[in-house]
This record gives C-alpha cells, sequence and structure tokens, in this order.
C-alpha cells in the first residue's frame, strides 16, 4: 500500500511496508528514530517526524522510506545555531509499525531499549549513534607546540536511564568492553567510553557492512583518528577504512 494522504487532495507515496520486516537498513532507520524522531498524533493523522542538523542523513531516510514528502529546513532561534532538516511522514501504517517497534508519543524521557534481532543489532545501535551519538578525539600540546592525540572518546545520550541500560547490556553481550557506568548530566543521560572501548565499538558498528549505512560526518572523526594513530590500526580496522575512506588509505 504505497499511497498516503495528507489533508484534503494532497498524495505523497511511502512504502508502508518499511518497518514491518527486518533488514540492515530498517534496523538503522529505526536506531535513528529511536534517537532523533517520534512519532506523533493529530487531528489530521498519524505521523512520523524525523529531524537532524546533517542534511546528508535525513535524505537518506527519505530515499530508503522511497518518500515523496518534502524535507523542511527549520532555522535555529539562537546565535550560532544550526540549521535542522525535517522529514514529516504522515501514515498510520508507518506509525502503527513503529509502535510495534517499542515507539510512541512523547517517548524522550521513558523509552525503552527495544526488541531487535541480534543479527541486526548493530545496526540499529549505529543509527542511534547517528542521532544521538558522538564521537571526538581529544588532542594536547606536546613538547615544540606538536599536537599529541590523548584519547578516542565515544558518547551516547539519552533521556531515558532506561534505554541506556538496555544499550550497554546490549554492547556487553556482543562485545568485550569496560564501561559500565551511566552518568547524569544537566538534561540527559550518558555512557562514556574509553579509547579500547571506542576502537572495539568501531569494529563491532562498521566492520562487514555491504554497504555505506551511516552518517559520513561521524565515521570522518574515526578515519581521523585512525590517520594520527596508525599503530591503532590492525587488519580488520585497516579493511573497513579501505572499503569506506574517501581518501586511500593505505595498506600493511
Amino acid at each position: 500500500m504505497p499511497l498516503i494522504i495528507i489533508g484534503v487532495g494532497i498524495k505523497y507515496s511511502v512504502d508502508e511496508d518499511f518497518f514491518k520486516n527486518w533488514d540492515s537498513t530498517t534496523a538503522y532507520v529505526l536506531g535513528f528514530i529511536f534517537a532523533d524522531g517520534n512519532v506523533c498524533i493529530s487531528n489530521r493523522g498519524k505521523y512520523l517526524v524525523v529531524s537532524s542538523v546533517d542534511r546528508e542523513i535525513i535524505f537518506k531516510i527519505k530515499n530508503w522510506l522511497k518518500s515523496e514528502h518534502k524535507i523542511c529546513s527549520k532555522k535555529p532561534n539562537w546565535p550560532n545555531g544550526k540549521t535542522k532538516f525535517v522529514l514529516r511522514i504522515g501514515n498510520r501504517f508507518i506509525y502503527d509499525s513503529l509502535m510495534l517497534r517499542g515507539l510512541y508519543p512523547n517517548k524522550s524521557l521513558t523509552i525503552d531499549f527495544p526488541i531487535v534481532p541480534k543479527r541486526y543489532l548493530k545496526d540499529f545501535i549505529r543509527g542511534y549513534f547517528d542521532g544521538d551519538g558522538c564521537v571526538y578525539v581529544e588532542k594536547s600540546k606536546g613538547q615544540g607546540e606538536r599536537f599529541i592525540v590523548k584519547r578516542l572518546t565515544i558518547v551516547f545520550t539519552s533521556g531515558s536511564k532506561l534505554f541506556l541500560i538496555g544499550l550497554l547490556e546490549a554492547l556487553r553481550s556482543n562485545l568485550v568492553i569496560r564501561q559500565s557506568k551511566i552518568y547524569k548530566s544537566n538534561r540527559s543521560f550518558q555512557i562514556r567510553f574509553s579509547t579500547s572501548d571506542s576502537i572495539a565499538l568501531f569494529k563491532y558498528l562498521y566492520g562487514n557492512l555491504e554497504s555505506e549505512i551511516f552518517l559520513r560526518r561521524k565515521f570522518d572523526i574515526f578515519s581521523y583518528y585512525f590517520r594520527l594513530r596508525f599503530t591503532r590500526v590492525d587488519n580488520y580496522i585497516g579493511d573497513i577504512l579501505r572499503c569506506f575512506c574517501k581518501v586511500p588509505y593505505p595498506s600493511g
């Protein structure tokens, strides 16, 4: 059922069955929606809304959903803020499918980690990371004003502590990580991973991908770190980087 109606006489096409079956793309998009999306009901219908300051990922999601809906840009309300790109899809079948996957309106503070098939768990987590995660390289000045790379850090953020508890349990069941603490910040909860844990996460999230189902900007931060700390690159990491880096990555 590819046809939907918004308002009176306005018809847009979208893949209404997108969330009914699991695959890598579906799991990734679902993870991103758990981070930077929401479902809502108005007097005009049921909606999925996905937003990001990264234009690239919103257009990817629109294409994956085979959506003809327009992407709107929303200007920031404060100086130095970033423009946000918003995809709003009115469709009761998509809404109902997402509800079955564990989403609901006003989810931010209470959402639980959903049931995801193990085969697609890393895709879901990578989608969530691209929405509400961050990665950064910390540097400091050494002798002769040269910068020394100190650490690579991955952070997952959520308004729901329950969600992060489930995320941490899911990660522990699939790889060896040392992090075990969830931190409370002013408006949310966070999990922060050390360099060794962040490298293990990189290998888990990006290994054995058949296509570029990720946000390029965040992947490039990992690539930047490994170029600075080449001794951290093993054969597995090297294969990932050579597969997806825009600039050819050295081998050997």
